[in-house]
């Protein structure tokens, strides 16, 4: 059986970069949950569907289609031949994606992939569901949380750095935002999953985070 290590938390918190440290580190694969979401509202807006429109983007995920190719140390999702890219990280994504991976049909074929990733070999998966609806029986399941000032700071610096121009204030407004969406909906909703270590990153350097878990994971 794979080791699975769940890193689960809110936007800016620090899980994708933990995650990408952790397996780096111990020489196991990351696995960005999110993207999946990402790729169903970027499919679902090129496709003209209303992502707001909870029935017509239960009919239209049927049909997405993604690939999944293990490159170096993370497993890649490739849409007709070719990754994304930034093209999934951009404000209207940001702006779409909570009220599509709040779709019940969504999230049933999206937790059905990641569920199927552990064939690949040992993983980090990161997200907002991984250890309380995906991988609820693993052992490594942690939460990571932070200061929602100190969140924006961080994604508006990474969005700058993207090209995307907006104010920490504008950011911060998102963020809070999706965290009410994420944490309030029927479905799998952004919560503390049970058991697991909840860690406070707002003044924890990547290295400081990563190495908690790793200690706690025993990797």
């Amino acid at each position: 059986m794979h080791k699975v290590i769940c890193i689960d938390g809110p936007s800016g918190s620090g899980k994708s970069t933990t995650a990408r440290a952790v397996a780096e580190r111990e020489g196991v694969l990351f696995v960005d949950s999110g993207a999946l979401y990402r790729i169903m509202t970027w499919r679902a807006l090129e496709a003209g569907v209303d992502c707001r429109d909870a029935a017509a983007v239960a009919a239209f995920c049927k049909g997405v289609k993604v690939d999944f190719v293990v490159k170096g140390n993370r497993v890649a999702y490739e849409v007709d031949g070719e990754e994304p890219g930034d093209r999934i990280r951009t404000p209207e994504i940001n702006a779409n994606v909570s009220p599509v991976s709040a779709v019940p049909e969504v999230r049933a074929i999206v937790t059905g992939w990641l569920r199927e990733m552990p064939k690949l070999g040992d993983i980090v998966v990161e997200g907002r569901d991984i250890g309380s609806v995906v991988y609820p029986d693993s052992p490594y399941r942690f939460y990571l949380d932070c200061d929602p000032d100190e969140r924006a700071r961080r994604r508006q610096k990474e969005d700058a750095g993207k090209g995307f121009v907006q104010t920490e204030a504008q950011v911060k407004a998102s963020l809070l935002a999706r965290d009410k969406i994420d944490s309030s909906r029927k479905t799998a909703p952004l919560k503390v999953p049970e058991g697991a270590i909840r860690i406070d990153t707002t003044h924890l350097s990547v290295a400081e985070v990563v190495d908690a878990i790793a200690k706690a994971a025993g990797v």
